[in-house]
C-alpha cells in the first residue's frame, strides 16, 4: 500500500542498520561500549527526586496539568534566565515549558509553517531541526552549521534565492553533533540579518551548561531586540540529568510562544503535575549538581580525546556539549560513517552514530557520546586500537552497503 504522505517526507531511519548490528552482537554475547545515542546516563540529584516523592498522591496532582506549564515552572524558567543570562522574561507570556525541546520544536514548526514555507537549517544538525518542519508540510535549504562568515554568505543566498522568501533560520549553539559554540558577536549578526529580512530565529540551546573551558555559552536572547524576532528551546535533560522525565522549556517572541501554547492546547495537558514541582525545585535549588555534572563529562572528554588519540584515532576536544565529532580515520573514509559505524560495532564492540544521520553534511564523520564512564571509555579505545591495527587489511571483505540485507 502506498505510503502516507507525511510518512514518505521521511527519510529511512539511518541508525537502523547500527542499531542490527548492536542487537545482533549483544545476542551473540558481546558487551556494547555504546557511545551512541545522547542518554544521559548520570543520576537525577536526589532533591529532585525527593521532590517528586514528596508530590506524588498529594491533593489534586494526578489530575490533568497546565498544557503550557504550571505558573511556578514558569517562574522559575525565567527566574534562571534572569540569573544566567541577564534576560528578564514575562513567565506568562514568553515562557511555556515543553515536553523536553525535541517536542517544543516538532510542535512550534506545526505552530508557525505554512505548506512550503522555507525554513533554513544547518547541516549537520539534530534530525528534529529539519524533520520538524518537514512534517508540517515545509521546505528545508541546508545552511552551514559552523557560526562562521560562511553561515552568513549562506543566508544571503538563500534569502536571494528561495521562492517563498524564508520563514526562519534554525541556530543550535553548543551544536548538536559538531560542538560548536557561538559568541555574543555572532548572535548580535544574525539578529541584525534576521530583523534586515523579517525572519523568525528559533536557537536550540539544549547543551547550555554543558561546557568546559569556564566560558559559559551564551544566550541570543542576550542581544538587544532579539526578543522581537527570536524563540529559545532549553532542555532539563542534560543540565540535571533527566532526560526520561521530558522537560523542556521555548522562551522569547510572545507571538510564536503564543502560538505555540495554542498549538500544545490541542495536543497535550503538560506533564505530569509532580514532574513539574520537581522540575522547579530543580530550576530552584543549588546549583552544586550542574557543576559536577560539567566536571564529569568533562573527565570524560579528556578521557576519550587521549586514550583513543593513543590508540590511532585523533579527536578534537569538544569546547562544549556532550558529545566528540570525530572525523572517520583516514583509512576508512571511502566507506563512509554507516559502514564504519557498523564496523566499528561488529569488530570493536562500540557503538557511535554515523555523521549522515545529521544530515549530507554530516558524512565523513561519527558522533561519539560521552555516555560512559572514564574506564569504559578507555576499554573502548584498547578496542578501537585493535580494531585499527588490522581492520585495514579487512577492508577488502566489505559487504557493500547496498547489498545488505
Amino acid at each position: 500500500m502506498e505510503e502516507f504522505h507525511r510518512i514518505r517526507r521521511l527519510p529511512p531511519y539511518v541508525f537502523e542498520q547500527v542499531n542490527r548490528a548492536k542487537a545482533a552482537a549483544r545476542n551473540a554475547g558481546a558487551d556494547i561500549i555504546d557511545l551512541g545515542m545522547g542518554n544521559p546516563d548520570l543520576p537525577t540529584p536526589a532533591h529532585v527526586i525527593e521532590k517528586l516523592k514528596d508530590t506524588v498522591g498529594k491533593p489534586r496532582t494526578d489530575r490533568y496539568s497546565a498544557s503550557k506549564g504550571i505558573a511556578g515552572l514558569r517562574k522559575a524558567q525565567a527566574s534562571y534566565y534572569g540569573r544566567r543570562f541577564g534576560v528578564k522574561l514575562n513567565p506568562d507570556t514568553q515562557v511555556v515549558a515543553t515536553l523536553g525541546s525535541k517536542e517544543g520544536f516538532a510542535n512550534v514548526a506545526q505552530a508557525i509553517t505554512a505548506p512550503g514555507d522555507v525554513v533554513l537549517v544547518p547541516n549537520p544538525s539534530y534530525p528534529i531541526h529539519a524533520f520538524g518542519f518537514l512534517m508540517a508540510g515545509g521546505v528545508i535549504r541546508g545552511v552551514p552549521s559552523d557560526p562562521t562568515p560562511e553561515f552568513f554568505h549562506a543566508l544571503e543566498r538563500a534569502v536571494i534565492h528561495s521562492i517563498p522568501k524564508p520563514l526562519a533560520v534554525v541556530v543550535c549553539y553548543p551544536a548538536n553533533p559538531t560542538a560548536y559554540v557561538a559568541s555574543l558577536d555572532f548572535y548580535r549578526d544574525l539578529v541584525a540579518f534576521a530583523k534586515k529580512h523579517s525572519l523568525f530565529v528559533l536557537s536550540d540551546l539544549a547543551y547550555a551548561e554543558v561546557y568546559f573551558d569556564n566560558n559559559p555559552p551564551p544566550s541570543l536572547l542576550e542581544i538587544p531586540g532579539a526578543m522581537d524576532i527570536a524563540v529559545e528551546f532549553t532542555s532539563m535533560s542534560k543540565t540535571f540529568s533527566m532526560p526520561g522525565w521530558r522537560m523542556g522549556f521555548a522562551v522569547g517572541n510572545e507571538r510564536i510562544i503564543a502560538a505555540l501554547a495554542r498549538v500544545k492546547s490541542y495536543l497535550d495537558y503538560g506533564a505530569f503535575t509532580p514532574v513539574q514541582v520537581a522540575a522547579t525545585a530543580a530550576l530552584n535549588g543549588p546549583d552544586d549538581c550542574i557543576r559536577e555534572m560539567r566536571e564529569t563529562y568533562k573527565r570524560r572528554r579528556d578521557a576519550l580525546v587521549e586514550s583513543f588519540g593513543r590508540a590511532g584515532w585523533n579527536i578534537p576536544a569538544p569546547r562544549a556539549s556532550m558529545f566528540a565529532w570525530a572525523p572517520l580515520p583516514e583509512a576508512f573514509r571511502e566507506i563512509g560513517s554507516v559502514e564504519f559505524a557498523t564496523m566499528l560495532v561488529e569488530r570493536a564492540e562500540v557503538a557511535v552514530s554515523p555523521g549522515i544521520a545529521f544530515g549530507e553534511h554530516g558524512e565523513g564523520y561519527v558522533r561519539i557520546a560521552l555516555v560512559e564512564n572514564e574506564q569504559r571509555i578507555r576499554q573502548a579505545a584498547r578496542n578501537v586500537r585493535r580494531f585499527l591495527e588490522t581492520g585495514v587489511e579487512k577492508l577488502h571483505n566489505v559487504v557493500p552497503l547496498a547489498t545488505r540485507r
